[in-house]
């Protein structure tokens, strides 16, 4: 008699494809999921499901919910808060590359401080002859100074909003804008528009429109801008430069992680 046929089980490469598969069923639409329903999404067995999902609880990378249902787990929040900081800056370049090569202008990427504060962290510099530089990298700058800290404080927790507008503002050109009250309908504007701007506020001669990046908690973490020359940045362009620069800092929040559905631009 010949030996019996071995049955052919998966490899460990297999498994972490299957395993993959799973985790990509889960989302914004979709938090919690069940077995057979991710059987039939996945087309794999209930068995192979049930069996990989219970390896994917046990390390942390899926949180069952009871009556055979599961939520993503702790461990993909840890993983992805250690390394969000790093991952903004490295995902955002290329992006930032194109946006600028489209507009023609500099684009800016600004992280929001555990001080409530903002630092530009890199920049896409113009071709222009004459263009926008940033040179203070790293600095902390108040938010309530120039379109991209506004596009970040507007977005913030009412309470760390208030804060920051609590805080001494002093003017640093002829339209700085130092009335909390002012700012305030400026941030709501902003929230609502998903956008704010900039006409000389900080540097003098130089215009902004920025819009805010988000990460996978949904919170606020920093923003992308594009600013140039008020020669070339008139308020008409600067408007006109909403959709690019929102779709460019959409792109990054995407590569975050981030759940928020898309708010289309309200100018």
């Amino acid at each position: 008699m010949g030996r019996p046929k071995e049955v052919a089980r998966p490899t460990g490469v297999q498994s972490i494809d299957r395993a993959a598969r799973l985790l990509r069923c889960f989302g914004p639409n979709a938090p919690e999921r069940g077995v057979s329903e991710l059987a039939r999404e996945t087309g794999m067995s209930v068995s192979t499901t049930h069996r990989l999902l219970s390896a994917l609880a046990g390390n942390g990378l899926l949180r069952p919910t009871g009556g055979g249902r599961y939520t993503l787990g702790p461990l993909i929040s840890q993983l992805a808060r250690s390394g969000m900081s790093t991952h903004l800056r490295e995902v955002a370049p290329p992006i930032m590359a194109k946006l600028r090569d489209e507009v023609e202008e500099t684009v800016g990427l600004h992280e929001l401080l555990a001080t409530d504060e903002r630092a530009v962290v890199d920049q896409a510099e113009s071709h222009q002859p004459l263009h926008r530089r940033y040179t203070e990298i790293g600095v902390p700058i108040p938010l309530p100074y120039g379109a991209p800290g506004k596009a970040i404080l507007a977005f913030l927790p009412a309470e760390r909003r208030e804060a920051v507008l609590a805080r001494p503002l002093h003017p640093i050109t002829p339209a700085t804008i130092t009335d909390p009250e002012r700012l305030r309908r400026e941030l709501g504007q902003a929230h609502r528009r998903g956008c704010a701007f900039s006409y000389a506020e900080r540097t003098p001669g130089i215009h902004t429109v920025a819009a805010p990046i988000f990460d996978h908690t949904n919170a606020v973490v920093g923003s992308l801008s594009v600013s140039g020359p008020e020669q070339r940045m008139s308020r008409a362009r600067t408007r006109a430069l909403v959709e690019p620069v929102q779709d460019a800092a959409w792109a990054v929040s995407r590569m975050l992680g981030t759940p928020r559905e898309r708010d289309l631009p309200k100018i």
